[in-house]
C-alpha cells in the first residue's frame, strides 16, 4: 500500500512491513518537492525490497538496505532525473547512505533549493546572537557552533538546546 501523507516534521517518509494481516505500507509526505519526494520514495522502496529478501534478519539501514537503495537509485542517475547540483550531492551521499537524507546537510540544502515555500531560512545562515523561531513557535537565541550543531538558548525556559544548522527557522531580531 502506498500513501501520500500529511506533512510531518519528524520524517519525510515511512515504511512498515506486513503485520497482523496488514500489507506493506509506504508513506511519503505530500509537501516535498519532486526531487525530495523521489529520493524519499526510493529510500522507502529499498526498505520494502530488503524486507522481501531478508525479513527481520537485517538492520533497517544496514549493508543489505544500502545495497538495495543504491540498486534503486542507479536508474535515476542513468535517466538524468535530477539537476546537476542534486546529482553531485546525491552521489556523495550514496557512498554511505544514512537513515535519512536529512542527515546529509549538503544534500538537504541542494534539495531545499527546489522547494516552493521559501519563507524559512536555515539556522546556519543567521548571525550568532540572532533571535529566531522554529515552526513550533518556540523562540531561541543562536549561539556558537559545536561540531555539527548550534548551541541555542530557549528564550522562555533559558534551557540550552543543540539545533541542526539546516533547521528551517524564521529570524525575528538580533539579541
Amino acid at each position: 500500500m502506498f500513501k501520500i501523507s500529511r506533512s510531518r516534521l519528524s520524517k519525510l517518509g515511512d515504511y512498515r512491513h506486513p503485520f497482523l494481516g496488514k500489507p506493506h505500507q509506504i508513506t511519503v509526505n505530500h509537501n516535498l518537492n519532486r526531487y525530495a519526494f523521489l529520493i524519499t520514495l526510493t529510500h522507502e522502496v529499498a526498505h520494502l525490497t530488503t524486507w522481501n529478501k531478508f525479513g527481520r534478519k537485517v538492520n533497517p539501514h544496514g549493508a543489505e538496505w544500502k545495497e538495495e537503495f543504491l540498486l534503486h537509485l542507479q536508474p535515476l542517475f542513468t535517466l538524468n532525473v535530477f539537476p546537476e547540483d542534486i546529482i553531485i550531492q546525491l552521489t556523495k551521499y550514496s557512498l554511505n547512505p544514512k537513515a535519512s537524507s536529512c542527515a546529509d546537510t549538503d544534500l538537504l540544502k541542494a534539495l531545499k533549493k527546489y522547494d516552493t515555500d521559501n519563507s524559512f531560512v536555515h539556522l546556519e545562515d543567521l548571525p550568532e546572537k540572532s533571535v529566531f523561531s522554529l515552526r513550533s513557535g518556540r523562540t531561541f537565541v543562536k549561539g556558537e557552533r559545536l561540531r555539527k550543531r548550534y548551541k541555542c538558548v530557549d528564550v522562555a525556559s533559558r534551557k540550552i538546546y543543540l539545533v541542526s544548522p539546516v533547521a528551517e527557522v524564521i529570524q525575528t531580531s538580533m539579541f
